[in-house]
């Protein structure tokens, strides 16, 4: 019986940081290249740039602590993407 315990015990953590890293892949830096005129280049977001930005808004945080992303996320045409389309600047 503790044998089945343990190997059921096993079977939960596995599935818990399984379902982390599902969550985890749903922060796709790629997924916001629609947004590249108005991150890099200061245009106005297009409507499919800001449901991408709606849709990895918990990520933003993620992206800025990320060397490669940083600069992209905490620049000023990022931060007028994100106000043009009524998202509120995260504050990591």
């Amino acid at each position: 019986m503790a044998k089945a315990v343990a190997v059921l015990v096993a079977l939960l953590l596995v599935a818990a940081a399984s379902a982390g890293g599902a969550a985890a892949q749903q922060c796709d830096a790629a997924g916001l290249a629609v947004c590249a005129p108005a991150i890099v280049g200061g245009a106005p977001p297009t409507g499919a740039c800001c449901s991408s930005l709606r849709a990895q808004q918990g990520c933003f945080c993620q992206y800025a602590r990320n060397p490669a992303y940083s600069r992209y996320v905490n620049s000023p045409a990022a931060r007028g993407a994100l106000t043009a389309c009524g998202i509120a600047i995260p504050r990591c």
